[in-house]
């Protein structure tokens, strides 16, 4: 009797499990909880294709995408390694329908852009003041792409939603102008370009290819310092888009100058264009980024109580990033752990968060407030005082920043390190020593920090 597909695919993903149980590869509990309700779509000899029932059992299993792999290698289904992909079954009407056309074949396929996310769009980009700048710089740039100004150059810390403004750029394009070829790469991927088409003889296809673009989109470009040919190659290929007036933007987690060990002609090229910065959103614009990240997720604003929302967005307004992952270990605590099911409380939350929030009971200060506090005194950025700048005004507002975290919060050395761009202890407990003295010899800077204070007291 022939079997069907439907049963060849349960027969892979049963003996696979059986496979992983035997050989202790995964417990039983884990297996029985999150395996055994998935179930394979696909599988050929270039990936297996797998369908959960939820979120948590969808990154569980990827995280041993390899492991899966291997046990179907190990069991003769295949004889080499094959990416593991992991759905929900919300998307699978989406997916069966995308698998029924006929690919288009490009190319150069080894050159291609990396994937640009169509749910970052401009329409989602939450603006606040840390971000108003970015956001219409990037979305004139989009409107007309090659006009306004190349390259469009965004820097900021990690996490501030940079990514996101360079794929909404791409989205524009792509819907605006589908005529227009759009292509996004991260500086590392296109080092590995770089080394394969010279490895392959191909060099020179690789940059006609990549000059033939209409709007490149490059993330973190910092990645690219000290990759001397990659240096070269990207020189070449950016002048030649610049002459064609085509559109470049560029991410990055510094401005041009700070970018140690890239060639000074690149650093003037960036610079020629307009450089634009993101700050760490404060309350308000976190708040709103809280309650998009919310709604996307396909819960509802009303389903959480204001006070823990503004207990998130006080507390998590460091990046884009803290927030949703505050969320999420929210949502789950409150799946998990409070015992009705209706709204989310604010104990909840807070029981949730508990030892994650960098956040004085006493006062409500925590890092952000403090930085953007200094920063406002001295009409300076965040990004700034927590960059690697050290001319002598903006070190002093650094120094007085990390001060104020050690002796109004009273976070370890290393905590406060991280909040200041990832430096060690060492410099935290030298900057704390400077402000120190200085308050005790110095009575106009004393009385600066003491206004401060104030201010952060108010």
């Amino acid at each position: 009797m022939t079997r069907t597909k439907d049963q060849f695919l349960a027969e892979v993903w049963n003996a696979a499990l059986e496979y992983l149980l035997n050989n202790r590869k995964v417990e039983a509990v884990l297996l029985d909880t999150f395996y055994r309700p998935a179930y394979l779509e696909d599988f050929n000899d270039n990936k297996a294709m797998v369908i959960t029932n939820n979120v948590i059992a969808k990154e569980i299993l990827s995280k041993n995408a390899d492991m899966i792999s291997a046990a179907f290698m190990d069991l003769n289904y295949i004889d080499h390694m094959i990416p593991v992909e992991f759905y929900l079954e919300s998307d699978l009407e989406k997916l069966r329908s995308a698998s029924s056309q006929v690919p288009l074949l490009l190319p150069d396929e080894e050159f291609e852009s990396m994937p640009i996310q169509p749910d970052r769009t401009f329409d989602n980009f939450v603006v606040g003041d840390c971000n108003r700048e970015s956001q219409a710089a990037a979305l004139a740039c989009a409107f007309d792409p090659g006009k306004y100004f190349c390259p469009l150059f965004i820097y900021g810390n990690s996490g501030l939603g940079k990514t996101h403004l360079l794929m909404a750029i791409g989205n524009y394009v792509m819907k605006t102008y589908p005529d227009k070829k759009v292509y996004y790469i991260e500086s590392l991927k296109f080092v590995d370009k770089v080394v394969k088409a010279i490895q392959n003889n191909r060099i020179d296809a690789f940059k006609q290819y990549m000059c033939s673009i209409d709007l490149l989109l490059v993330d973190d470009i910092q990645f690219l310092a000290g990759k001397e040919k990659s240096h070269e190659i990207f020189f070449s290929i950016f002048n030649e888009l610049v002459n064609n007036r085509k559109q470049i933007c560029i991410a990055s987690d510094r401005q041009p100058r700070e970018i140690k060990g890239l060639e000074e002609r690149l650093i003037s090229r960036f610079s020629s264009g307009l450089s634009v910065g993101i700050d760490s959103p404060e309350f308000e614009t976190s708040l709103a980024i809280l309650r998009m990240k919310i709604k996307n997720s396909g819960s509802d604003i009303e389903d959480v109580e204001e006070q823990g929302l503004s207990y998130i967005a006080s507390n998590f307004s460091g990046n884009v990033r803290d927030l949703e992952g505050a969320w999420n270990r929210v949502l789950f605590y409150a799946i998990m752990f409070q015992k009705d099911r209706g709204i989310i409380r604010f104990e909840t939350v807070v029981s949730a968060l508990k030892n994650q929030a960098v956040v004085s009971d006493k006062t409500g200060l925590s890092p952000s407030r403090i930085i953007k506090t200094v920063a406002e005194y001295y009409g300076l950025t965040r990004q700034q005082i927590t960059g690697k700048t050290r001319t002598k005004n903006i070190s002093s507002a650094r120094h007085i920043s990390i001060y104020l975290c050690r002796k109004l919060l009273d976070l370890p050395y290393m905590k406060i390190g991280d909040e200041f761009g990832g430096r060690d202890h060492t410099t935290v407990i030298s900057a704390c020593s400077k402000v120190e003295k200085q308050i005790r010899n110095d009575h106009a800077f004393a009385t600066a920090v003491n206004e401060i204070e104030k201010l952060l007291s108010a």
